[in-house]
């Protein structure tokens, strides 16, 4: 009977049980697409991960991200996470990967500690900065259980923004009305069915300062209607959300480094490092990182 090894990591964390844990299949082929999704949805995780041989000799392997219930074309914890565990397992690792993904190329360069062990990786967002609709904040509101005077405007106003995979992002007043949302999955729906050609599923990304410090924001990221209701660590939110405060920055050449916290409400706190750039000529691209813990192993028996 076929065999498939799987790892499980934490992401976005230097110690166990904080961070987004993720489960990597680092040998898949042979699996369906509908293997996949059953076993994602077994793990019930915010992303499972598969890894198969790439399409191009060039590129280090092709790799498919599930949530729960469906798969995605781009997510920046699996990245790290599965760059991570592919690392390891080498006696000699590369400085970089190239991922195959429905969203793009993905390079992903692994990070070591002074001793040259692998501690995690930064990912490359595979798309420069798209910005979309503006969102009501009266639907933001609605569907993170806020009032529409907990929205502001300081430096955006709600709208969908990508760098590969969209989200609906908005700034809240403090971190009193951070900490107050809560999903509500009847609202999302609402704002799925107007919003879904740009933003399937609808996800929400929540930020606010931290000691009045746009470096230092923190977030939280909901997603009901893709199987998971809040995100521990989201790193392609994190990402667009350093590409729309870079891109809002005044000046036309900027690089723009922050250092975001999510998860505390879950109780598994993450620190993602998300960096943009933006230029007088060009789009403004976007890279996160962050470090991982090995979790467990095991094996599936198909």
């Amino acid at each position: 009977m076929p065999r498939y090894e799987f790892q499980t990591v934490d992401v976005f964390t230097d110690r166990r049980f904080g961070g987004n844990p993720l489960a990597v299949f680092p040998s898949a082929e042979g699996l369906s697409s509908d293997d996949m999704l059953a076993l994602a949805a077994e793990f019930n995780l915010s992303e499972t991960t598969f890894v198969l041989p790439p399409d191009d000799p060039r590129h280090s392997a092709r790799v498919r991200i599930f949530g729960p219930r469906g798969e995605l074309p781009f997510a920046g914890h699996p990245n790290v996470g599965t760059a991570y565990v592919l690392a390891r397992a080498m006696a000699t690792a590369p400085e970089h990967f190239t991922f195959e993904e429905p969203a793009g190329l993905v390079r992903v360069h692994v990070l070591r500690d002074p001793a040259g062990t692998v501690t995690g990786a930064r990912v490359s967002a595979p798309r420069s900065l798209s910005l979309g609709s503006a969102v009501p904040d009266r639907t933001v509101a609605a569907c993170a259980g806020l009032t529409a005077a907990d929205i502001v405007t300081h430096r955006h106003a709600p709208l969908i923004a990508s760098v590969g995979m969209p989200f609906a992002i908005a700034e809240v007043a403090d971190l009193g009305a951070l900490a107050r949302a809560a999903p509500d999955p009847a609202s999302f729906r609402a704002a799925a069915s107007a919003f879904d050609t740009e933003a399937p599923g609808f996800k929400l990304l929540l930020h606010a300062p931290q000691d009045d410090n746009m470096l230092t924001p923190r977030m939280r990221m909901f997603a009901p209607l893709m199987g998971v209701n809040e995100d521990p660590a989201t790193g392609s939110a994190a990402a667009a959300l350093a590409a729309l405060l870079t891109a809002r920055a005044p000046g036309d050449n900027v690089s723009l480094t922050f250092e975001i916290t999510q998860g505390i409400e879950l109780g598994r706190p993450s620190r993602i490092i998300a960096s943009a750039r933006k230029t007088g000529e060009g789009p403004v691209s976007a890279t996160v990182a962050g470090h991982c813990v090995p979790m467990l192993r095991g094996e599936m028996v198909f």
